[in-house]
């Protein structure tokens, strides 16, 4: 089992609140899990409802950053260190029973995965942050979902790094 009851208590912010960054320092991690995939280092940090992946040259950040606006880019792209990344986000918001049923999905992936992290918020079984990580051609790739039970929305993210 990859999931981790967690003890801080669940405050809904909304997904449009989430940033993202490439260059945002490492913050306080509620849970980590540290892996090599295809030779990489990679470690997965749950930042709550928000999180961190460290992997070679990248440290990409998709949390709520105070100073920085809201949204997620639809994808994003760069080249650097040998390295090529690139980002997507999509947001979904669901009805009520679907909600509940594509969250107990995501848990279920989660827990069956051998490379994955996520953490339940006390209060809430629908609130949940989710990494899996896998190796994909020349580097890692990795998934993440942000769950907003409130707005019954869905943050899923796509991130891709190849060595060139």
């Amino acid at each position: 089992m990859n999931g981790i009851a967690l003890e801080t208590p669940y405050l809904d912010t909304d997904a449009d609140q989430l940033s993202f960054s490439l260059d945002h320092p490492v913050r306080e991690a509620l849970a980590v899990r540290d892996l090599t995939v295809g030779g990489l280092d990679v470690q997965l940090r749950l930042l709550g409802a928000s999180h961190q992946v460290c992997a070679g040259p990248v440290l990409e950040t998709v949390a709520c950053l105070s100073g920085a606006g809201g949204g997620l880019p639809g994808t994003a792209a760069y080249d650097f260190d040998g390295w090529h990344y690139a980002f997507g986000a999509r947001v979904e918001e669901y009805p009520a029973g679907r909600f509940r049923a594509e969250v107990a999905r995501l848990r279920e992936l989660a827990d069956a995965h051998p490379r994955a992290l996520y953490g339940v918020f006390p209060g809430s079984a629908d609130a949940v942050t989710a990494l899996v990580v896998e190796r994909d051609g020349a580097g890692p790739a990795w998934r993440t979902w942000h769950t907003y039970p409130g707005s019954r929305r869905i943050v899923a993210t796509r991130t891709r790094l190849e060595a060139r």
